[in-house]
């Protein structure tokens, strides 16, 4: 994908974010982690970072986006899903420092993810600021209202 073309669908991904939010904060569950305070990393296919910080809480979205990074970097270094690449790991499916990140280094929880645009080409995500699951859900309905 083109740069301007992947830039737009970005811009529209991270507005579907804000759009999404307020109706997952209607889930005590997901409110009382970070308030509404959240973040996502995406890493394109050329290694461009484009990250996004929601809420008020500059403190908390700093911590939001620490994760999001990690989640984001993990996934575009393994291609695995996290949780998913650290079963692997710790059963012996892959070496440990196979892919650069040592066990205490791994993220564990969910909430990055491969995603693959209309055009084939991929994106490394990670989300963070609700329940992993939900981390995962919100960034592929993003994805959908973006394309």
């Amino acid at each position: 994908m083109k740069d301007k073309d992947l830039q737009i669908v970005i811009e529209k991904i991270f507005a579907a974010l804000e759009n999404l939010i307020p109706e997952y904060m209607e889930n005590p569950e997901d409110s009382q982690i970070a308030n509404g305070n959240c973040a996502v990393c995406i890493i394109d296919e050329n290694g461009g970072v484009h990250g996004k910080m929601f809420g008020a809480n500059k403190p908390r979205q700093r911590q939001s986006y620490k994760v999001a990074w990690t989640k984001a970097s993990q996934v575009w270094l393994t291609g695995y899903k996290t949780g998913e690449y650290e079963r692997l790991v710790f059963t012996g499916q892959v070496g440990e420092n196979a892919n650069g990140i040592e066990a205490p280094d791994l993220i564990g929880w969910q909430g990055g993810q491969p995603l693959t645009l209309a055009d084939g080409s991929g994106l490394s995500v990670g989300f963070s600021g609700f329940r992993g699951t939900v981390d995962l859900e919100i960034m592929i309905k993003a994805l959908e209202t973006a394309q």
